[in-house]
């Protein structure tokens, strides 16, 4: 007979429970592990799951593991389930299985977890009284007093407390009790306290068969463990509250190269998991470099910047790198960066953020073309940008290698020497003087051999270069400085480029065998463009850096790309690689100059844009083996966050923003203004007048408005109708801004165009129209209190009034200083930049002033509820124009999406988007972004339109979210129960999955991109190139350079056939215009996508679609064709003297800026066939029938000038335009001319 148990504590040695724990990711998963090990001592029949959400994206099998853990589960812990998919996936098991279970403990969540707690009598499901308003204690605010606050260790201390005031009041209060000691030992998270933590809740809460557990042994108290501290692989105890625990060579910075502090998570530490951070302290002090690791509990790290970074308010570190991957004041669920801005502000030294991956393995990542998955991305990288945050890295994460230890944390020898080095590179640059420094400037040229040399966005290169050797020079540095900007010029773009064939001077030279020998990726490069050294700038035995020296400064040429002859090459290679001269180029600045920084000048050039991650760079991506480790800065324009972005992530770039120029009304000219005085006679008309003076004229008007190629309503029906819209056209063209000439860096704005700035935002921002006296007393300094009850802003209140001049004042004192070379000359000191959102000067005046670290909008808040309403009321706009034009809704359009325009606007385009289908963001209970909800249609009013998005490639990389976004919107709607008649998406993807046999999520597929790391259609090159022969060429491009599908959870897919068969369902195509910097004629990123989506459509045998552009870069907005957009710029821009006079006042640069008019102009024609005749006739007539005007050009830049007679010339040759034969011979002996001039042949040809 068997014996039985004689104690309740034996008997409990035989009683199985199972503790299934979710949270966020794996950090401690390794501990647990062992603590389950040793409480199978004190619990035989314990069973462990451990389940990380992080895991479940990548790995859906695990969440189902994690599923049927919760319905077997007797006591389930969640912490950490904040971000909805990870909800969403586990919250309908915990709520089924919350009331069977003995206790279901959730904490530091999101409320529908959080309310799922049932633990004894208390639960959290309803109002506890007393109770709840103790865990709202443990919330905080996140300033005091008007200066930031530490929330975290103030929360920390009310949850120390309470469990010792809870211990004496009986009921609920005891098992509140127990859910903040849980609290406690999770949060101080060692071996020993999960191993109690898990005793603690076994011990009070097992229940019926368990019952008996109850009789274990009551585990100790939370151990305590510092909240602020240093840790170390040498010391004993892992971490500390001392410095002085650290060792020796930490202690202090005598006899280092320098000092830099690294902030870490305790938990990693506590846990035993940190062999990554062990890693990175080792690299760095390898490299003579003190390190001061330290942490902070409770996700803010300024306890410990304070107590270890700082000495009595000073910095005593030279570099801040953060191992954390959140912001520096918060977590993953919240982040505060005015606070973390003020910190980084104090500190005054470079501040990165790197990444330890949680979401994916180490070799996933390796094998990934993205990089970064999108919540790691939003997470770990853009939301620490906000902060002021530079240069993300991988540093470490787990392997799918380490079968022995799963969980823990490995380190990434690789990545970990690349950071290492680019630290110290930093720390160096910091610490050594003016003078000694060498400074590499990298200037563009795109494309080569246009008379495009040394040119940027919005910048007057060489004004602002010669304004910056001088800074430097003034500064300390060693300059020898040319005796004006045309001297500069001269040295960088001629010297000896006649003899070399080059298109700017060549400063030094690589041997052929040198580049063999040294080039690590030599076969790359070999299979790409065959042996060494290439066709790009070589002559066979040498390959050419282009450029000139100036004492320590060395002003360079970026090569080209190399497919800008043959770009039709980028269709069918997979590989992708620099030529030779480009990897040479940067290998001899990092190597052979030995540069200490490098600073890429103006917007933009092509480093970022080479082969490789999106986000996450590894060593097999171009950007990240060109940089290497050399301290990059970024001269970027201010109203482009998006390719700056991208600049940041994928070249490790600290931007340094520059303003674009000023704007002002277009005005009318020549034949415009004569049009407008007849009309005006016209107003101011006697009506007794006779009929045949009034017929004169009517008929001057009529003549007058032919010759400037302007059609009004019928002549023929109404006169005064015709006369009237004539009128409306030239204010139109009068009021239209334009940007003035081009900035340059180091100047100050004259006064006139800075009150028309200030004017043109008080315009933009819609409230209040200034006069010019009170724009004039705010230049001249007078105080708010003096300008307050001005009669223009009498209307409003006094609050509103307030902030309007707050915000004049602000605008007023950014321009009056010049902000961008003292930012400058700090970055190359080794300082901080402070963050700056970039966007549109006239509807975001508060990135003023310039000179910072442009960054973009909190992924999460993306659109914002602002840019919902917005959207929905610009997409009903569309709609009426479109009803208006072809009198019906349509059912599907085409509609192109960038991640510039997005990140200004706070996502007014995909607002558009989705109220065009239908559709709203979801969002989370914190108020986050997490996925797409349909409208009813009831509520809708309208039947849904079906979208076809194409994104740059820009905005798939910086925006994956509502990549996703988008993509999931489509989905939902195809999977509606509704009438097809009310649902074009579910109608168009119910017919081609018929047609084509597909799944219907397959064809409800409607976001387009690039492949992962390419960019563009290609569309522009072919343009910029003349290598096409028709349009069908064009339409080929697009779609095979476009049709990659990229679905809700963000798979991408080869699709162009889809693409092609949408295409042709469309009615309209469209995309919004948001800068008054730039239009569609501006750049050739328009007719890139929108021309090529027209294109593509064209040749799917469709009738030609409206192309529309929607205006909305001042208050007065308007939808109109392409064609009328094309005709408006052209007339206020391109043609307007106020414009090229502007233009040209800058030389060289401004022929560059008219020539790109010109050939954009004509990918219009290319792409849609949408420019009238006039254009081109009116641009031969001003640049190069006129003989003053084309010798000007010629003076300026010979290159530039020929192009613009070669583009005229390809447009009349591919029937875009007809010149009578006059007209044709001489623009063709003008062609002529140019080239010989380019060619140095007399200048007298010209003439």
């Amino acid at each position: 007979m068997k014996q039985k148990r004689t104690t309740a504590a034996e008997a409990a040695m035989d009683v199985s429970i199972r503790v299934v724990l979710l949270t966020l990711d794996n950090h401690v998963s390794a501990a647990l592990e062992s603590a389950f090990v040793k409480l199978r001592g004190v619990i035989p029949g314990l069973e462990l799951a451990i389940h990380a959400a992080a895991d479940w994206e990548a790995r859906p099998e695990k969440l189902e593991a994690c599923k049927a853990d919760i319905a077997q589960g007797d006591i389930i812990i969640a912490t950490m389930m904040f971000m909805e998919p990870h909800i969403a996936g586990v919250l309908d098991a915990l709520t089924a299985r919350r009331e069977h279970c003995d206790a279901m403990i959730c904490c530091m969540s999101a409320g529908e977890v959080m309310k799922l707690t049932r633990m004894g009598r208390f639960s959290m499901d309803g109002e506890q009284g007393g109770a709840m308003s103790l865990l709202k204690r443990l919330r905080g605010k996140s300033t005091s007093g008007g200066k930031p606050s530490n929330v975290g260790a103030q929360q920390l201390s009310v949850l120390r407390r309470l469990p010792r005031i809870l211990r004496f009041i009986p009921g609920t209060a005891q098992d509140l009790r127990i859910y903040f000691l849980i609290l406690q030992y999770w949060l101080a998270g060692s071996e020993e306290n999960l191993s109690r933590m898990i005793q603690l809740v076994v011990r009070r809460y097992a229940a019926g068969p368990r019952e008996a557990l109850r009789q274990i042994p009551e585990p100790g108290a939370p151990i305590d463990y510092p909240e602020v501290g240093v840790y170390h692989p040498k010391i004993k105890t892992g971490i500390s509250a001392d410095l002085a625990a650290l060792p020796k060579k930490a202690q202090s910075s005598k006899g280092s190269d320098g000092t830099v502090g690294l902030l870490l998570m305790r938990s990693y530490a506590l846990a035993g998991n940190s062999s990554h951070y062990d890693a990175v302290i080792q690299a760095l002090e390898l490299r003579g470099l003190r390190v001061i690791p330290a942490f902070a509990a409770g996700l803010d790290a300024r306890p410990a910047v304070h107590r270890f970074f700082m000495e009595d308010d000073v910095p005593i570190v030279d570099a801040v790198v953060s191992l954390t991957g959140f912001s520096l004041v918060g977590g993953p669920a919240y982040n505060d960066t005015d606070a973390a801005q003020e910190l980084l502000k104090s500190l005054d030294v470079p501040y990165l953020a790197v990444q330890a991956l949680e979401f994916q393995s180490l070799e996933t990542w390796s094998d990934s073309a993205l990089g970064l998955m999108p919540i790691e991305a939003t997470m770990m990288v853009s939301i620490p940008e906000l902060d002021g945050a530079t240069g993300p890295l991988v540093f470490g994460g787990r392997s799918d290698k380490a079968t022995d230890t799963p969980n823990a944390m490995q380190a990434h020898d690789e990545r970990i020497s690349m950071l290492s080095d680019r630290v110290s590179r930093l720390v160096k640059l910091r610490r050594r003087e003016q003078q000694e420094r060498k400074v590499a400037v990298v200037l563009f040229n795109f494309p080569p051999n246009s008379g495009g040399t040394g040119t940027a966005a919005h910048l007057a290169v060489f004004e602002s270069l010669y304004n910056t050797l001088k800074a430097l020079k003034h500064d300390g540095y060693h300059v020898v400085l040319p005796d004006s900007v045309d001297a500069l010029r001269d040295t960088i773009l001629v010297g000896n480029a006649p003899q070399r064939g080059t298109d700017a001077n060549v400063c030094a030279t690589i041997a052929v065998d040198d580049h063999v020998r040294n080039e690590p990726w030599l076969d790359e490069i070999e299979a790409q463009w065959g042996p060494a050294p290439g066709k790009q700038l070589t002559d066979g035995r040498s390959l050419f850096v282009l450029g000139a020296e100036f004492g320590n400064v060395l002003v360079t040429v970026q090569p080209s790309m190399g497919y800008e002859g043959d770009p039709m090459r980028l269709l069918f290679e997979g590989g992708h690689a620099p030529t030779h001269a480009f990897s040479a180029f940067y290998r001899y600045l990092r190597e052979t100059w030995q540069a200490d920084a490098v600073l890429h000048f103006g917007t933009h050039g092509a480093l970022e844009f080479m082969p490789g991650k999106q986000v996450g760079l590894s060593a097999n991506c171009w950007p990240d083996r060109l940089i290497g480790a050399l301290p990059n800065f970024y001269l970027y324009a201010a109203n482009n966050p998006s390719e700056g972005l991208i600049a940041k992530r994928r070249s490790a770039a600290t931007l340094i923003s520059y303003l674009t120029p000023p704007v002002a009304n277009a005005d009318l000219y020549q034949e415009l203004k004569t049009l407008g005085d007849s009309i005006d006679r016209w107003r101011r008309r006697d009506h007794d007048q006779d009929a045949d003076s009034l017929g004169e004229l009517v008929g001057l008007i009529r003549e007058q408005a032919e010759a400037c190629d302007l059609n009004p309503a019928s002549w023929d029906q109404d006169v005064e109708v015709a006369i009237e819209d004539l009128r409306h056209q030239l204010n139109e063209i009068e009021e239209s801004l334009i940007p003035y000439g081009l900035h340059v860096v180091g100047e100050i704005m004259p006064r006139e165009d800075r009150l028309t700035l200030l004017q043109s935002i008080s315009t933009a921002q819609g409230q209040f129209q200034p006069s010019d006296n009170l724009l004039e007393r705010v230049l001249d300094n007078a105080q708010i209190s003096e300008l307050i009850n001005y009669p223009e802003l009498s209307g409003h209140p006094e609050a509103e009034r307030q902030a309007y001049l707050e915000l004049l004042v602000s605008a007023k004192t950014a321009l009056g200083h010049d902000s961008e070379l003292p930012a400058l000359l700090r970055a190359l000191d080794g300082r901080f930049i402070p963050p700056v959102g970039g966007g549109d000067l006239l509807r975001s005046p508060d990135m003023l002033p310039t000179g910072r670290n442009l960054h973009g909008f909190d992924p999460f808040r993306l659109p914002s509820q602002y840019a919902v309403k917005e959207g929905d009321r610009q997409a009903r706009q569309l709609l009426a124009r479109h009803e208006q034009d072809s009198d019906g809704l349509p059912t599907s359009i085409a509609l192109v999406l960038w991640g510039t325009d997005n990140l200004k606007s706070e996502g007014i385009a995909i607002a558009q988007a989705l109220a065009l289908m239908g559709a709203q963001p979801r969002l989370d209970s914190y108020g986050r972004l997490c996925g797409a909800e349909l409208i009813d249609l009831e509520t809708l009013g309208r039947p849904r339109i079906d979208v076809v998005m194409t994104l740059s490639g820009i905005f798939r990389d910086l925006l994956p979210l509502q990549t996703r976004l988008l993509a999931e919107a489509a989905y939902l709607a195809a999977m509606a129960d509704e009438p097809i008649s009310k649902n074009a998406i579910r109608a168009n993807a119910l017919a081609y999955q018929a047609e084509h046999g597909c799944d219907l999520e397959t064809a409800a597929l409607r976001v387009f991109s690039n492949a992962e790391g390419t960019y563009g259609s290609n569309v522009n090159m072919l343009i910029d190139s003349g290598a096409w022969e028709n349009e069908d060429e064009l339409a080929e491009t697009f779609t095979a350079r476009k049709g990659h599908a990229y679905g809700r959870y963000g798979a991408v897919s080869q699709n162009t056939e889809l693409l092609t068969d949408m295409l042709s369902r469309v009615d309209l195509a469209y995309q919004n215009l948001d800068s008054v910097e730039i239009g569609v004629t501006t750049v050739d990123h328009y007719f890139d996508t929108l021309g090529g989506i027209s294109r593509a459509i064209r040749r799917t045998g469709s009738d030609s679609v409206p192309v529309y552009i929607a205006d909305h870069t001042t208050g007065n907005e308007k939808i109109r064709t392409l064609a009328e957009q094309v005709a408006l710029e052209t007339r206020t821009r391109v043609l307007n003297p106020k414009w090229y006079e502007s233009m040209l006042d800058h030389g060289y640069e401004g022929v560059r800026a008219i020539e790109t008019h010109v050939t954009n102009t004509m990918g219009w024609s290319a792409t849609t066939g949408q420019v009238a005749p006039w254009v081109y006739q009116q641009l031969s007539e001003t640049f190069i029938l006129d003989e003053d005007m084309r010798r000007r050009l010629a003076l300026l830049n010979p290159k530039a000038a020929s192009r613009v007679a070669n583009r005229l010339l390809e447009a009349h040759e591919r029937q875009y335009w007809d010149p009578d034969e006059a007209s044709l011979s001489a623009l063709r002996e003008a062609g002529e001319d140019l080239e010989d001039w380019m060619e140095g042949i007399s200048p007298e040809a010209v003439a």
